[in-house]
């Protein structure tokens, strides 16, 4: 089995034309969507446009989900500029996303954690804001019940690979479309690649298990930073220019 694993597309139609291609050039025809399709200030329409055929497994982000479980005037900053691009067909069919899906006995997908769509499942945050990798023993706590020995979470945008005390590896592509934010829950903090690519991973199972390979995709990335700047996304113009957070 090989297959490719994308997250956190949030409405970069570049940025998703490019792994598609890398994708294709990689002779893989299967791939799972992680979540986070639509939200932020940039092509949302067009993104559902590329991405409803393929069809993929995909399981509903967080911000997939502010999409549809609150009125306009309640949601986010980046629900806000998307929401209007997307057609009542594209908000149909994130209504229809599962919370979490499995590939048979062997993989299992959610958007950040089984338990909460908007919790670092590997990441903890310091006092000062800065990503730390959890202790083992957390990560293990919230794979509990989950037998499959390969584990698909998005959510932080950042690329890592973790092996449980089991053998069981959990995989976060990285982020297809955003490659850094800030935020202020539970404490100011960011989010930060180090490079403006667009990120996605290859899952293969091999004999001596699931190998993950990472793979960082060169696009048109200045194209919608000028886009973010437009909507005065500041914070999106420094990451998708650079994938750091200015």
């Amino acid at each position: 089995m090989r297959f490719a694993a994308i997250a956190d597309i949030h409405g970069n139609h570049l940025a998703l034309e490019a792994v598609l291609a890398d994708v294709r050039a990689q002779g893989i025809e299967q791939i799972v969507n992680l979540g986070d399709s639509f939200s932020g200030p940039l092509e949302a329409g067009l993104t559902a446009d590329l991405l409803m055929p393929l069809n993929a497994l995909t399981v509903r982000g967080n911000h997939d989900r502010a999409l549809i479980d609150r009125p306009f005037e309640a949601m986010g900053d980046w629900e806000k500029p998307s929401y209007p691009q997307l057609s009542a067909a594209h908000l149909d069919w994130i209504r229809g996303l599962p919370e979490a899906a499995r590939i048979g006995d062997e993989v299992f997908l959610c958007h950040a954690t089984p338990q909460d769509d908007n919790t670092y499942w590997t990441e903890t945050l310091s006092a000062d804001g800065i990503f730390h990798l959890k202790p083992l023993a957390e990560i293990e706590a919230l794979a509990e019940g989950i037998d499959t020995p390969l584990i698909l979470c998005g959510h932080s945008h950042i690329p890592r690979a973790v092996q449980l005390s089991d053998g069981r590896l959990i995989v976060n592509p990285g982020s297809v479309g955003c490659p850094g934010f800030d935020y202020d829950v539970p404490v100011y903090h960011k989010a930060q690649a180090g490079t403006p690519f667009a990120s996605y991973a290859i899952l293969e199972k091999t004999v001596r298990g699931w190998q993950p390979s990472f793979r960082q995709v060169r696009y048109d990335n200045h194209a919608m930073a000028e886009l973010a700047r437009r909507h005065g996304m500041m914070d999106w113009v420094s990451a998708l220019s650079s994938g750091w957070i200015a």
